[in-house]
């Protein structure tokens, strides 16, 4: 046990290496294999430290799981990557949960199973099935199985207040021995799933990056509760850093749209996109072609490149890489904004253009990219909209007001490339589309760019 234990400190020092080389696009690939060899070492010393184990289960449930990742790894692409990682973020919370369950039937009815084991079983039941069903839940959303919009219905609020009540009376009863029929478990089961889902469905598409972060903590918590019905340090080490780390990325998202997490789970914004189109008055915009943005950006010194979700949908990463390079061969600047909470999960612009070979070094952040519009020549807004909406500085009345954004207003000259005048998710017109030193060039990104870099070429 003593060796079992020394390799768990092993792992969870390779788990922290790890967290923090996550912290950085450079050095985020050494940092996801120093953790997977901690977690081969937690495994390992797991494996030893029991005796009467199935092996030949535990070799197909290893080769089961190793078919599934390497599928999804392979098949999965870079753009669908904030889906694969809400699926595995309830695959995390569900499998806690069922080896929670599978301890309280095992012990079920005997003294093993006193009030400490009792109450984390239910607390890891409770966590990871909400987590399951809500996982599930933004991943449909983000797929486009289920509404981007927020679900929201009258009384929502009080129908979840009930399900948590009736959820902590009946874990009380159970904790505590008034009542442990296994139908009670059940019930506790099955509200967790509702409730999963009645958390998540109101969450509007322009939140997931927060609602990941936040169901990728719970996951976490929910291992570490699993831990402690166990005994087993390794998983509550690993739980701990995950939930630990989940909450501190879960805060910073809130930070980068200026808002509580409590607005996130509750304000239910985005919802008069519907209506936004109708009661605000139209935008006037200036047209423009890709040939004319090539002019544009031949008279340019230094350009600045600012990626959003549209960018992604259109998996232009390569062809905005390609129009950067023929820029820089021109003898421009040419650097890149990134917002924290752009696309559909934290770092999801950042892993998007690693993955185009964009160099880490042009990869600016909200802090560091916002004083350089100031002398930028023009400013390329792929796909962004709330993140680079003016309103968010001025305009109280705005959901958006108060949000840090990209300042590329302030930039001499603006191309926006956007499919259509529709509004982002929070549901309101961006301003910046009508300022004078903005042109629009509409149509799928990657086709934009494409013909943009043509026409640079022929310059």
């Amino acid at each position: 046990m003593e060796y079992t234990n020394l390799a768990y400190v092993l792992a969870a020092i390779l788990f922290i290496m790890g967290i923090k080389r996550l912290s950085s696009p450079k050095t985020a690939q050494s940092g996801n294999t120093i953790a997977s060899l901690g977690m081969l070492v937690a495994i390992i010393a797991t494996i030893i430290s029991f005796e009467l184990l199935d092996f030949k289960l535990i070799a197909i449930g290893m080769i089961i799981g190793t078919i599934i990742g390497a599928t999804f790894a392979i098949r999965v692409q870079m753009t669908q990557m904030p889906q694969m990682v809400a699926i595995f973020n309830g695959f995390g919370g569900g499998a806690s949960a069922l080896v929670a369950a599978a301890e309280y039937f095992t012990k079920y009815g005997t003294v093993e199973l006193n009030t400490f084991i009792i109450a984390t079983i239910i607390l890891s039941v409770f966590i990871g099935t909400l987590t399951f069903s809500g996982s599930f839940i933004a991943f449909g959303k983000l797929q486009g199985f289920v509404s981007g919009k927020p679900i929201v219905f009258r009384g929502q609020q009080i129908l979840n207040a009930i399900i948590a009540i009736n959820l902590i009376v009946i874990g009380s009863l159970i904790t505590t021995g008034i009542n442990q029929e296994l139908s009670f478990f059940y019930l506790i089961i099955i509200l967790a799933l509702l409730l999963g889902i009645t958390l998540t469905i109101p969450i509007g598409g322009a939140d997931m990056p927060v609602v990941i972060s936040l169901l990728n903590s719970y996951s976490g918590i929910a291992a570490s509760a699993t831990g402690f019905v166990l005994m087993n340090n390794g998983l509550i080490i690993s739980g701990a850093l995950v939930g630990a780390s989940g909450l501190i990325l879960t805060s910073i998202m809130c930070k980068g749209m200026n808002r509580s997490l409590s607005n996130v789970i509750f304000g239910a914004v985005g919802l008069e996109e519907e209506t936004s189109n109708d009661t605000e008055e139209q935008i006037s915009v200036k047209s423009s072609t890709t040939d004319e943005a090539a002019m544009i950006l031949d008279a340019a010194d230094k350009v600045i490149i600012v990626p959003g979700y549209g960018l992604a949908v259109a998996q232009a990463q390569h062809a905005a890489r390609e129009v950067a390079e023929q820029l820089e061969d021109m003898g421009k600047t040419v650097l890149y904004a990134i917002h924290p909470v752009a696309g559909r999960m934290p770092g999801h612009m950042n892993v998007l253009l690693a993955e185009a070979n964009v160099p880490y070094d042009k990869l600016k952040d909200l802090g560091d990219i916002n004083p350089e519009f100031e002398d930028c020549d023009v400013a390329i807004v792929l796909g962004a909209n709330d993140v680079v909406n003016p309103a968010a500085r001025h305009d109280t009345s705005s959901p958006i007001y108060g949000m840090p954004i990209l300042d590329v207003d302030k930039s001499r000259t603006v191309i926006v490339n956007k499919r259509t005048m529709n509004p982002g998710f929070a549901g309101i017109q961006n301003e910046l589309f009508g300022f004078e030193n903005t042109v629009m060039v509409f149509g799928d990104a990657k086709e934009m760019l494409t013909n943009l870099f043509k026409d640079l070429k022929e310059l």
